[in-house]
This record gives C-alpha cells, structure tokens and sequence, in this order.
C-alpha cells in the first residue's frame, strides 16, 4: 500500500521530501497509480496508531480537503506499515480522535495568536 510513511528519521533515500516543514510520502493506490501525500500527524486511537494523510495533486496543494486515514505500525526494523481500516466502527473512532486532534490544534493555533 505505502512505499515509505513514518515520523521520519530517514536516510538519504528515504523518498520524504525535507524541503519544507511539510513531510510527504508517495502511496502506491491498488490500482498501481502513485499519489504524493503529506503527513499530517502520526497518533492514537484507541490502542493503535494511525497515520492522517494529505492527498497533494500535481502542484502540491490539496483543494478538496480529503484526508486519508490508515492504521500505522512499524516492523521489528522500523519500516512503516500502513493498513487500511475496514471496519465501520474503528473508522468512526478515528476519524473521532482526528477530529479531537484538529479541534487542538486549531486550538493551540489561536492561543499562540493572542500571545503575540
């Protein structure tokens, strides 16, 4: 499913573009196609992690706003894994926990405003 997706203490070939603050990573699609990502956070749900994705088109942005979201893991030799969540009910709890971590940040956002 994923080439590459982690927090990102990668190598030279590693695939992540370090450019900007923005991490991507690419996802090869079922169908074999490529899609360019950005990370927008690694967190937990539950007892699991997940991993919530930016789908970036080919100049970088995302219009639409769609997010997708995976389970996340690591092997034994820290390769990232992604899983596709297929049931109703973990899904719903979360894209709960990513709507908490947005409804934070967003929070975080506008304190750090009002301090400055």
């Amino acid at each position: 499913m994923s080439e590459h997706n982690h927090k990102c203490g990668c190598g030279d070939d590693c695939g992540c573009n370090h450019d900007d603050e923005e991490m991507t990573v690419t996802l090869t699609l079922d169908d074999g196609t490529e899609m360019e990502c950005a990370i927008i956070t690694i967190f937990e749900a539950g007892e699991r992690e997940y991993i919530a994705l930016l789908p970036l088109d080919e100049d970088g942005q995302n219009d639409d706003g769609e997010v997708y979201l995976y389970r996340y893991s690591e092997t034994e030799d820290g390769e990232p894994e992604l899983e596709n969540i297929e049931d109703d009910e973990e899904y719903e709890i979360v894209a709960d926990a990513f709507d908490e971590f947005l409804d934070a940040t967003e929070f975080d956002e506008l304190v750090e405003e009002e301090e400055e």
